[in-house]
């Protein structure tokens, strides 16, 4: 695999429009490890994943379809169309192979609650309830100073960021019952810091402050709420955010040396 040993390195790249678009990064992100061996452990549950058509999303899309999960996610139309189709065409495979309800791919822009809310009804008009909700969606962009980031910018980071984490959380919960689960993707930078996406390591402190809170409110209701917060992972976000050179280097400061594969969070 690309990503096996620190001397791991990106050929130079740069997606000049947002989201990226996971078809044609160099390599392609690894999804799901060939070596990975399901066990049935989702047979019969419900998923819900935002931001699920590539990089880590897509990751906890296939693991969940494998272990025999119905999954539906959201993606955004227009932006990431093909790479939502690829999805969803992975994921019909799954169900074949694995036994699943058909699976849902659901265009929708995030950073507003009546969407939120929208997409929800969706997926239990379809299936009937929500198991497990893992909020991923989010966007980044690289500003050298907190003097370049513009009003329009920060909101739009929140919104997509937090927002959508808060508002997909508020209308899925009543549809949870005892055992169900709420993910939140959140990132290595909510801990450490980054200065280049000053807006970005911001949303990624509050979704681990939302996610502690969270899961002090509905541990009565017995719904678990975790988060994942991953160092740098090899995604469209990388090439769509950063310079070619930094493209190149990506990861390697890291201990391991390298930079994360999608299948090694999902």
């Amino acid at each position: 695999m690309a990503a096996a040993s620190s001397d791991q390195s990106f050929p130079p790249q740069k997606q000049e429009t947002k989201p990226g678009k996971e078809y044609i990064m160099d390599p392609l992100p690894q999804p799901i490890s060939p070596h990975y061996i399901p066990s049935n452990k989702f047979h019969g549950k419900v998923v819900l994943v935002t931001g699920g058509d590539s990089g880590i999303g897509r990751a906890v899309c296939y693991h969940f379809a494998a272990e025999g999960a119905t999954v539906a996610f959201t993606y955004v139309k227009g932006h990431e169309d093909k790479d939502a189709l690829d999805t969803f065409q992975m994921l019909i495979q799954f169900r074949e192979k694995y036994g699943s309800e058909h699976p849902m791919a659901i265009p929708v822009d995030l950073g507003f609650e009546e969407n939120c809310k929208r997409v929800v009804d969706e997926v239990v008009d379809n299936f009937g309830k929500i198991d497990v909700l893992v909020n991923n969606a989010a966007e980044q962009h690289m500003k050298f100073s907190i003097e370049e980031i513009s009003q329009e910018q920060l909101e739009r980071v929140f919104r997509t960021n937090i927002f959508a984490y808060f508002f997909m959380a508020k209308h899925a919960v009543k549809h949870m019952k005892e055992g169900s689960s709420i993910i939140n993707t959140t990132s290595v930078n909510a801990y450490k810091g980054n200065a280049i996406v000053l807006d970005y390591t911001a949303t990624k402190g509050a979704i681990v402050s939302f996610t502690r809170a969270l899961a002090l409110e509905l541990v009565n209701k017995g719904i678990r709420v975790n988060g994942v917060a991953p160092g740098p992972v090899w995604t469209p976000a990388q090439p769509d955010t950063y310079n070619e050179d930094m493209v190149t280097k990506f990861g390697k400061e890291t201990p391991m040396g390298r930079a994360a594969q999608p299948h090694e969070v999902g």
